[in-house]
Parts: structure tokens; C-alpha cells; sequence
């Protein structure tokens, strides 16, 4: 796809090592990949170098309302770092990554225009932040059937595997790079 930008594990390791803020937005492809303990191992281990942490909770993220809260609280994430669309949106402009892992139209800015299938829908302002990475097996689309513009982004990379593997994956190379 013209515009998308892959980057790898390494890419992605190096820029949350190095962080100040990170937010991570949890969707249904983390739900899919049953991948909270190791997203809730890598927020632990980012936490641990002193980065600020929290999590971007979309009412509707997921298969159902509260989907994200069941899935996090599962993995003891605490409760205090999830942050409703209202709480957390003024604090995208100050992140230096938005990890995005499996979510999608909840994330499209294509939502702040009219006459497309998620129009008017409250979304998450992911594209506010100062570089975003998103965690997606795939190009696929959402719910709604359509492109994510966030995907093209010129701030965005996409790393593109199974959400278990790639947060695996991550934790890994973060702890080889901070010993």
C-alpha cells in the first residue's frame, strides 16, 4: 500500500526504550490474539525504565462495551492506568509513541469527516501523538469495511504480526537494549 510504513521490532524497541510517554491503545485484536499478559509484561517493563505509561480505552474497542477493562484487569493492569476517550485524548499531543495494538476504526481519523462509515463516531486521537506504531497482523479493515487513514500517516509505522508474538517480541528487545 503506497504510503504504509513497516518497521521492525528493533525500530519499534529503540523508540519505547527511549520514551517519555507512552500510551497504548488496546482493540479487538488484542482480544483475538489473547494478548494482555504480555501487553500488561511490556507497559510493567516500560514502567520499570521510568516511562509513563497508560492505556487509551475506547468505550466500544473490542466486542462489546468494557471488552478492553475485563481483558486488562485480567492481566492486573491497574485500574488507575486505564483512561476513558474524554480523559485521555487531551494527553495524545504530549506521547511520544501511541502503541496501537489491534484496534482500528476506533483509531481512523476518518471520522472527523463526514460521509464515510464512521463518521461523527468518537475516536481516539492517536494521530495526535508525536509517532504512532500499530501492531496489525494485517492491512485488513475494521468493522466498518473501510481504510484506516491513520495507516498512512507519515508519523505511523506499522509492524505487521500477531499481537502476542509482536508484544513478545518487543518485550524482549526493550530488555536486551536497557540490560
Amino acid at each position: 500500500d503506497a504510503g504504509v510504513r513497516a518497521v521492525t521490532v528493533d525500530d519499534v524497541a529503540t523508540q519505547l526504550a527511549y520514551a517519555d510517554k507512552v500510551v497504548i491503545v488496546p482493540g479487538y485484536g488484542l482480544a483475538a490474539a489473547q494478548a494482555q499478559h504480555e501487553l500488561a509484561k511490556l507497559a510493567q517493563l516500560l514502567e520499570d525504565q521510568r516511562i509513563d505509561v497508560s492505556y487509551a480505552i475506547h468505550p466500544v474497542a473490542g466486542r462489546m462495551p468494557g471488552h478492553m477493562d475485563v481483558l486488562l484487569a485480567e492481566a492486573n493492569v491497574p485500574y488507575p492506568l486505564l483512561k476513558e476517550l474524554d480523559e485521555i485524548n487531551p494527553e495524545f499531543p504530549q506521547a511520544d509513541i501511541a502503541l496501537v495494538v489491534g484496534a482500528n476504526d476506533v483509531t481512523n481519523p476518518a471520522a472527523r469527516r463526514a460521509d464515510n462509515a464512521v463518521s461523527g463516531m468518537p475516536i481516539l486521537d492517536v494521530d495526535k501523538a508525536k509517532s504512532v506504531v500499530v501492531i496489525k497482523r494485517s492491512m485488513a479493515h475494521g468493522y466498518a469495511g473501510i481504510d484506516n487513514e491513520l495507516y498512512t500517516n507519515p508519523k505511523t509505522g506499522m509492524l505487521f504480526t500477531d499481537a502476542k508474538k509482536g508484544l513478545t517480541d518487543l518485550t524482549t528487545a526493550i530488555r536486551t537494549l536497557v540490560g
